[in-house]
């Protein structure tokens, strides 16, 4: 069977020191293509065990070949999602004696110069945290990114859906340059209508394969209620459900804030989160939820892709996603028990927001879901990684930062992206100090080096 394809120790540890009698079918069905070293996209709805899907069959690999150094990126698009896998993580690593590290810009310098010192197996980042690691004096990037077999990018569709999916792609074309063998990719995404155009953006070259499902589950309960305003949405919650955990959604922070100061004024045990919040009351916030059982959390977008906060019993949304991929992230938090259901009550403040409401889940209840699809033409990232790959190697000839771009943006026209570099040299955001040579510009150098370009990194 697949799980005979794990190495023994690994396998020893799922059923004793983990205590699972058997692993889901995604997960079982992972583990053949992860082992033979395809590209891979793993499809599951939210608490679907993606995660567990593609780093058991990479620890697998990492012991069976003997992967030494670091040998895993798990890249996340969000720090709170990479602050809450660490914990769950480093537990897997561990039961093998591997280590779990993470690297983002909460984490304090004397962390980072102890990753620095020590590599773990597996390090836990965002794209921007492996770009300023690709720029820094302070990284041997031979050394650091040498070993590095593969790379894990969890929640695919929401880079893919902007310029940061762009962006990921390019630093992963980079960080090839430096290991010994091109890295494999794996990528783990909600349901998308279009995962095989998913999977040949993210990893335009080698085999590949995509494992689990595109279809959609309609087996939830929904109902969309009119309340007109958000007092009234506070009353109906502070009413409904008591002695339950709810999760409401609201799409602005004005709104989060607003509800949660109604629901507290209601004697409710409410928490909020949210993007605006410090670090510290996000996690606070999202701890304290995680203990209580009568207590409801508002939330925006921050916690749609997959942080846990527990085992919730409701999912609230206010007003409507923009998005149906957005709805089933959000109803995905809830049902995760045995014996119970997805559900999501739908409090509309307005007209306009009803018939959205009723407009997600009319095309819900058909199957239908977004696909997941690149900015077309992204000649901006070009420009930002031009520079970043010029301040990355100090100098660099212009064959090889052309070779470098068409390898990183193959879709874009190999004439149009010598025209970028001639604008940056004649904007002189580059320079050329001698014929075929490059390097960072006067220009760019006022506007960035004194943030240590940082602010190129957004």
């Amino acid at each position: 069977s697949e799980f005979d394809l794990l190495h023994p120790a690994l396998q020893h540890h799922i059923v004793n020191s983990l205590g699972w009698s058997t692993m889901r079918p995604t997960q079982l069905a992972a583990i053949e293509p992860i082992h033979t070293g395809r590209h891979c996209l793993l499809l599951a709805p939210t608490a679907g065990g993606k995660t567990e899907a593609a780093f058991l069959p990479v620890l697998s690999r990492m012991l069976t070949e003997g992967w030494t150094g670091a040998s895993v990126l798990y890249v996340c698009p969000i720090k709170a999602l990479l602050n809450n896998l660490e914990a769950r993580l480093t537990h897997y690593a561990g039961l093998v004696g591997r280590r779990v590290e993470v690297w983002h810009g909460d984490v304090s310098a004397t962390r980072k110069r102890k990753v620095l010192q020590d590599p773990p197996d597996v390090l836990l980042t965002t794209p921007e945290s492996l770009e300023g690691m690709l720029i820094s004096p302070r990284v041997e990037r031979e050394a650091w990114f040498g070993q590095l077999r593969c790379v894990i990018a969890d929640e695919l569709h929401a880079f893919a859906a902007g310029d940061r999916g762009w962006h990921l792609r390019s630093v992963i074309t980079r960080i090839d340059r430096y290991a010994s063998s091109p890295l494999q990719r794996i990528g783990l995404s909600a349901t998308v209508a279009n995962p095989v155009e998913l999977l040949d953006w993210f990893a335009p070259t080698g085999p590949r394969e995509v494992v689990g499902s595109s279809s959609v589950s309609t087996d939830a309960d929904v109902t969309i209620d009119h309340v007109s305003t958000l007092e009234n949405a506070a009353i109906v919650i502070s009413r409904l459900h008591r002695g339950e955990k709810r999760l409401v959604f609201c799409d602005s922070r004005a709104s989060a804030e607003k509800l949660g100061a109604g629901l507290r004024e209601l004697g409710v045990c409410t928490f909020v989160s949210h993007a605006s919040l410090s670090v510290a009351e996000r996690r606070h916030a999202e701890a304290a939820f995680a203990e209580e059982r009568d207590c409801v959390i508002v939330a925006t977008s921050t916690l749609e892709l997959g942080i846990d906060v527990g085992d919730l019993d409701r999912v609230i949304q206010i007003d409507a996603p923009g998005m149906v991929s957005s709805f089933l992230q959000r109803m995905g938090r809830s049902g995760r028990r045995s014996g119970t259901r997805r559900s999501c009550l739908f409090l509309a403040t307005g007209e306009t927001a009803l018939l959205g409401a009723g407009a997600i889940c009319r095309l819900w209840s058909r199957g239908w879901v977004e696909k997941a699809c690149p900015p077309v033409q992204p000649w901006n990232v070009l420009a930002q990684q031009a520079l970043l790959m010029v301040l990355e190697r100090g100098e660099v000839t212009l064959i090889e930062l052309l070779t470098q771009l068409v390898a990183s943006f193959p879709e874009l026209d190999a004439a149009g992206v010598r025209t970028c570099i001639d604008h940056l040299l004649a904007q002189a955001d580059l320079a050329c100090p001698e014929p075929g040579l490059l390097q960072i510009g006067p220009k760019a150098q006022a506007a960035h080096e004194r943030s240590h370009y940082r602010d190129l990194l957004v």
